[in-house]
């Protein structure tokens, strides 16, 4: 593949399989070449080592949670402006993290929903 046709890419940053395989289709779906990362110290390691088009995260993940990595993106100069969509269960835990994040989604959040928000920012970039 010629790198000009390259999807930009986008991490999905989810520890439940069956979530990380709906979310990942679903920003496919959206024009992003989806990368699953089940854990958050794996998912540290990846955003030192890229920069993605599009996080998709879960904020229940072992090892370091996901507000940790949310605030470690909007700190860090490289992934700042990455568009962030917090894909959750837990409403109480997300609400103080609205203003850092682009979108919340509550679980059980939708295929197509993902996919039409994913698809929207994929167009904006």
């Amino acid at each position: 593949m010629n790198a000009s046709h390259e999807k930009p890419l986008a991490f999905v940053i989810e520890d439940d399989p069956k979530q990380g395989d709906v979310f990942s289709r679903a920003v496919q779906m959206a024009g992003y070449q989806a990368e699953i990362i089940p854990d958050g110290k794996q998912a540290l390691s990846r955003l030192a080592e890229a920069v993605p088009a599009l996080v998709v995260l879960d904020l229940h993940l072992p090892s370091v949670p996901g507000d940790e990595i949310l605030h470690h993106i909007r700190a860090d100069e490289r992934l700042k402006d990455v568009p962030v969509i917090l894909a959750t269960a837990d409403p109480r835990m997300a609400e103080p993290l609205h203003d850092e994040s682009d979108l919340v989604l509550l679980k059980p959040v939708s295929f197509i929903q993902l996919r039409d928000l994913a698809a929207r920012l994929c167009q904006q970039g």
